[in-house]
């Protein structure tokens, strides 16, 4: 690679960087419950400034502000630099005195939530397979959309198992919930703009996916890590 390509790369690495702090900082800040304001007040700058860090692409704080930033959205420097961006979760590690807690149905309902990303798991004419996908809740049961003749729309008309988590690394924290039952397609028009009305996204994978797939579920339950 040539001098001049090298700094090309290096350079826009780092735009693409700036911009995506800027977006953690957001998200993070979201999922605690906390305004610019309080974010700034606890960080002892400005609101002006984290509005400007969340929504100008080039801004790029300095250590100093990345340091308060991560200690008031509970996280570290490292997550906010997107540095473990595309590592597995839970590579920190376990607590002390953890314990496996069994979720009622009541609270697996209610991690389950409206919509999120899941794993599809079935057995195939290869061998087990797991598939990550978007779904969405419709009256209990799990729906996703998929392309005619994928492996995802292979499921249909057999016993499934779906699964969503969520790990929380500051903490060494997290639950996992597991729906098991039936797949069945939806091809009726009713059914078919039901589901996407409901449907809070498109596909992340993007492409055509045309196949609304349910699985309606025989059995849910979960657990949680509890750090007392």
């Amino acid at each position: 690679m040539s001098e001049q390509t090298s700094k090309h790369a290096s350079s826009a690495t780092a735009d693409h960087a700036s911009g995506d702090i800027g977006r953690r900082i957001a998200r993070r800040r979201e999922e605690l419950g906390l305004s610019q304001e309080e974010t700034a007040s606890r960080a002892g700058t400005a609101p002006g400034y984290i509005r400007y860090l969340e929504e100008q692409c080039i801004a790029m704080p300095g250590m100093s502000v990345l340091i308060r930033l991560a200690d008031v959205l509970e996280t570290s420097v490292t997550a906010l630099r997107g540095a473990e961006a595309d590592l597995p979760p839970g590579i920190g590690k376990a607590a002390r005195h953890s314990e496996l807690m069994e979720l009622s149905a009541e609270e697996c309902r209610a991690r389950l939530s409206t919509h999120g990303v899941g794993r599809l798991a079935t057995d195939t004419a290869d061998g087990p397979l797991v598939v990550p996908l978007n779904y969405t809740v419709a009256d209990d049961a799990i729906a996703f959309r998929t392309a005619p003749g994928s492996a995802p729309a292979e499921v249909v008309g057999s016993d499934v198992a779906f699964e969503v988590d969520h790990i929380d690394e500051a903490l060494s924290q997290g639950w996992s919930v597991l729906v098991r039952g039936r797949a069945r397609a939806v091809t009726d028009a009713d059914g078919v703009r039901r589901l996407e009305e409901l449907a809070y996204s498109a596909p992340w994978a993007g492409g055509e996916r045309s196949l609304w797939v349910c699985v309606d579920p025989a059995a849910v339950t979960g657990r949680r890590i509890d750090v007392p």
